[in-house]
């Protein structure tokens, strides 16, 4: 549970700092009788919600390789490193996708993840734990997924997605503020101290509920990795690297950038389960064995 708050901390943080400057600069530009409009504030919605989104893109495979401190193989060093390669390239040739950098970091816990800017210039990363307690082609399959995450271009799917639903945040309840100054306040210029307070109130709000939409597209994306895995290194070897996972008892120690990219992720019940990144293992598993009837 501590996770997924400090996951919705942080987007609410990121979307309170980009508000406030927005909220704090409109009120500036009408004293000093720069017009603004509402299409003015859609642009400074677009350019912070977007441009937050699409910085954190181009900064994710250096940010992963940074926090989870993993290491690029340049040169098979033996003939484990040489067969991810080896395994990674054959798998991206078959996708349809540049050849991605292939990673090793060091976790006790069995997990992989894929990320980066493009489908031809992304990165596939293995935990130590995965190769330890996982048969070869069980691992074929986790390699199998994640470079079908690339060639599905989710990171970048997930980016747009969480820009558009930032700029809408930061547009509407700008919009909303102004309304409620204006009705409830009873404001003249709309910009009084209830706009200031109803624009940070809808900002967690709307911030939330954002959230949520997010994590839904991220659990539906897991389900078509898993196709992708099982069409690349066969649906048997997805399903016994899925069993593999669920029967770690060890938590996932991804960061919190990297985390929503992993094979596995935390998973949670009730309300908690509209802010996960990962749906249960045994509904992967399931999904399999029934798509495979």
């Amino acid at each position: 549970m501590q996770r997924v708050f400090l996951f919705v901390a942080t987007n609410l943080a990121v979307l309170l700092v980009l508000g406030i400057v927005m909220t704090l600069l409109t009120p500036w530009l009408e004293a000093n009788d720069i017009p603004v409009n509402h299409a003015a504030t859609l642009l400074f919605a677009l350019i912070f919600g977007m441009g937050g989104a699409f910085i954190s893109l181009f900064m994710s495979k250096r940010m992963a390789l940074m926090s989870t401190r993993a290491r690029v193989i340049s040169q098979p060093a033996n003939q484990t490193e040489r067969w991810l390669v080896e395994t990674v390239s054959r798998q991206a040739r078959e996708a349809g996708i540049g050849m991605p950098d292939v990673a090793i970091y060091d976790a006790p816990e069995p997990n992989a993840f894929a990320t980066g800017a493009s489908r031809n210039k992304a990165l596939v990363a293995v935990s130590t734990g995965l190769l330890r307690s996982m048969r070869p082609n069980e691992v074929e399959a986790v390699l199998g997924h994640e470079v079908a995450h690339v060639a599905n271009g989710d990171m970048i799917t997930l980016s747009l997605l969480q820009g558009v639903l930032n700029t809408f945040v930061l547009l509407l309840s700008r919009v909303l503020g102004q309304i409620v100054d204006r009705v409830v306040f009873r404001s003249d210029r709309a910009y009084g101290p209830g706009y200031f307070i109803s624009v940070i109130v809808l900002q967690i709000v709307l911030g939330v509920l954002a959230s949520m939409i997010v994590m839904a597209f991220s659990r539906w994306r897991e389900f078509r990795a898993d196709a992708g895995g099982a069409r690349l290194a066969g649906r048997n070897n997805m399903i016994a690297a899925l069993e593999r996972l669920r029967q770690s008892n060890q938590p996932s120690q991804l960061p919190e950038s990297v985390e929503a990219f992993g094979i596995r992720g935390r998973v949670g019940h009730g309300i908690r389960r509209l802010l996960m990144s990962h749906p249960p293992l045994e509904e992967r598993i399931r999904a399999l064995a029934e798509g495979a009837r």
